[in-house]
């Protein structure tokens, strides 16, 4: 199956140059903004409204509120032109008196828009200054018989910097002339149930809101879209899983669980309740005669690896093979290394392969793994390459998933038969972005943490204190402590994070150069940033100074500090991730926040949170809430869906209607083919959910 962008939708994929009033300079205004596309501009969607309803008393209006008045010109104060002097226009309504303030406009103009004598309809901002109610540059100026062509409401829409409000408003309503009407694809029943318009109705409603409450999330024609956005999102979900999940058989792997259960007794302690349920969900899906795709949720800490190595053993000892997907060389060597002596005394053979190995060294494990003499593999995207082949690959395993995208997911499960495939994330998902991210896989939660896991100690302090601060680190260093000192991007900065990383760097090594720091960002050659993480995690450096490159792929149990600067400019989830970089020793952990005051309401919010709790679920969840979805797991590197008319946060409750009436259609349509289903298509194409479909068609 093929999804091609159906011609009805032809004109809302046009460029935004196709649009009354929009030339290249403004596209490129648009591109940056908003995007490229006539739909793209139709999903932008109103903040605010203005009533330019006449209204009579203006005293009863505050400040900055936009009035329309109906009243009479008495009199006209227009200084000669190139005098600084503003234009003063006296008008009377029927209950006040206002001036209408004008800088640097031709008499003639004024004359001819605000003539002494006449009645005139005003609509502008209202302002007072030295006990007079005034209007500077009103917005409107009409006779009163062209009262229809002043807008009654008008939508407020985000503007950049070029772009004018009348420019954007009209290429919305030409737009809107575009859009088709497309067969329903909601049931009639959820139609009828949430009072829904439809599709071309709602993209009307939206854009011509009558009152505020037609802007918020569940009014009817936005909670209409959004579910559009959210179905089309879950079909999509859903082919996937036809294509590579349940349906497809399994491999069927079931070993005598020898050396599981002897490295399981090996263990300095005992399993927690949920790694022992979260394994038996991982062995049941193994041994049935389905394939796996599972997502593994696992908090800082609560001891993913040692499933993963489990899951990998069953595998190898069934006489299939297993591969780790790392999104890092130094994790993957952490991996290999920690495997690697765990397994010492078995029969099994543990193989890397990473980009930094030589050649010769790489050819040795391919060559290995094409005839299975190695049975567990761990490594980085060199694992995808096309000259890496298994002799029988029955489990793959991705950690850190929202590092990779679905197709490195499903290459690495493709190069076997049947594969079995479990990805993990050390980052909690709140569960309506897992559904709308990972709806192909199903789930399974690690939601304790192992005895005697020390709780990190979070303290916020003001970036004032820095050189307390780094006094504290000195004392740390003499006792033979490690630390990790992370740097964002400082706000009102010419800086970019890297610069800023560099000058910390070059302070702190002058400061305290007993600590050896090294550097870590993401402008260095892989090879110096490896092998600046390997001499902080080897000892010969006890201060690993860095930006957000560290958030995953290093694992120091002997670093118990981390200092995070300008805390207050990350989001919850990235903080919850960067503490997760201690505690991972027998030593007791702190994290100091450092923040710039004042703090907004929000940042406070923030940084309270991570003081008050360690829980990850609990603070993906928060969050979600203090930010956009797209913010919770990183820039750019989330693997999250993006949505334009879906607020994952509010729209939470849509997500499983959503996905139930997907898994309806997709059940009801075996083919989904373009002749019997039309409308889905459209709806596929019209929200750009076909690429990973055209990806699985495609092989």
């Amino acid at each position: 199956m093929r999804i091609s962008r159906p011609p009805t939708l032809f004109g809302l994929f046009a460029s935004t140059t196709d649009l009354p009033g929009i030339g290249a300079r403004l596209a490129e205004i648009l591109k940056k903004r908003i995007g490229t596309t006539v739909i793209d501009i139709l999903r932008h969607l109103p903040v605010a409204i203005i009533d330019r309803n006449i209204v009579d008393d203006l005293s009863l209006y505050e400040n900055g509120r936009i009035v329309s008045v109906e009243a009479e010109i008495i009199s006209a104060d227009i200084p000669p032109a190139n005098t600084s002097r503003p234009a003063r226009i006296l008008a009377k309504t029927k209950q006040s008196t206002i001036e209408l303030i004008f800088f640097h406009a031709r008499a003639d103009y004024l004359k001819k828009m605000l003539p002494v004598g006449e009645r005139r309809l005003i609509s502008g901002r209202l302002e007072r200054y030295d006990g007079k109610i005034q209007i500077r540059h009103p917005d409107y100026m009409l006779p009163p018989e062209q009262f229809d062509i002043m807008p009654k409401i008008e939508p407020v829409y985000p503007l950049s910097a070029g772009l004018k409000p009348k420019i954007l408003r009209n290429a919305i309503a030409a737009g809107l002339k575009r859009v088709p009407v497309l067969d329903e694809w909601i049931s009639a029943e959820l139609l009828a149930q949430k009072g829904w318009p439809n599709f071309a109705s709602a993209m009307q409603q939206v854009h011509y809101p009558s009152t505020e409450a037609d802007l918020m999330a569940h009014a009817p024609a936005r909670a209409r879209l959004a579910f559009d956005e959210l179905l089309a999102n879950q079909i999509a979900l859903h082919l996937i899983r036809r294509r590579t999940g349940s349906k497809e058989a399994g491999r069927g792997i079931n070993s005598e669980g020898r050396i599981r259960q002897q490295i399981i007794q090996s263990l300095p302690y005992q399993m927690t309740g949920a790694q022992e349920r979260v394994m038996a969900e991982i062995l049941a899906d193994m041994n049935s005669s389905h394939r796996m795709l599972r997502l593994l949720q696992g908090d800082v800490g609560s001891g993913k690896t040692l499933i993963a190595l489990l899951a990998m053993v069953e595998a190898a000892e069934a006489g299939t093979q297993a591969a780790l997907l790392a999104p890092t060389e130094i994790l993957a060597k952490q991996h290999f290394e920690t495997i690697s002596k765990i397994l010492a005394d078995s029969p099994l053979e543990i193989g890397l392969l990473i980009g930094a190995m030589k050649a010769s060294e790489k050819t040795q494990t391919t060559d290995r793994l094409k005839t299975g003499d190695i049975q567990i593999v761990i490594g980085t995207h060199a694992l995808l390459s096309d000259d890496v082949i298994f002799a029988d690959l029955g489990l793959a395993v991705v950690d850190e998933q929202h590092r990779f995208g679905v197709r490195q997911r499903l290459i690495l499960g493709q190069k076997g038969t049947g594969t079995d495939v479990l990805v993990m994330t050390a980052t909690p998902i709140p569960r309506t972005l897992s559904m709308t991210a990972y709806g192909d896989l199903t789930t399974s939660y690690l939601d304790e943490k192992p005895e005697g896991r020390q709780e990190i100690k979070t303290a916020l302090v003001n970036q004032d204190r820095i050189e307390d601060v780094i006094s504290r680190l000195k004392a740390a260093f003499l006792s033979g402590g490690r630390a990790y000192w992370i740097c964002p991007l400082v706000e009102d900065s010419e800086l970019s994070d890297y610069e800023a990383a560099e000058s910390r760097h070059r302070l702190l090594s002058k400061l305290i150069p007993e600590a050896n720091a090294v550097l870590a960002h993401g402008k260095m050659k892989p090879a110096e940033r490896e092998a600046a993480m390997t001499a902080f995690a080897e000892g010969t450096s006890q201060l690993l100074v860095a930006t957000t490159v560290i958030e995953v792929g290093v694992d120091v149990p002997e670093a118990s500090i981390i200092i995070i600067e300008h805390a207050e400019r990350f989001g919850l989830a990235q903080l919850h991730q960067l503490r997760g970089r201690v505690g991972r020793g027998d030593t007791a952990s702190s994290c100091l926040l450092l923040y710039k005051g004042p703090l907004s309401e929000t940042a406070q919010s923030r940084l309270n949170i991570m003081r008050q709790t360690n829980d990850g679920f609990l603070i993906a969840e928060e969050d979600l809430k203090l930010r956009g979805p797209g913010e919770i797991l990183g820039q750019r590197q989330s693997g999250l869906p993006e949505f334009s008319l879906a607020d994952l946060a509010e729209h939470a409750d849509l997500i499983p209607l959503a996905r139930a009436q997907a898994s309806q259609i997709v059940e009801r349509d075996e083919d989904l083919s373009f002749e019997t289903s039309a409308n889905y298509h459209n709806l596929l194409a019209l929200f750009e959910k076909d690429v990973a479909v055209q990806f699985l068609a495609s092989g």
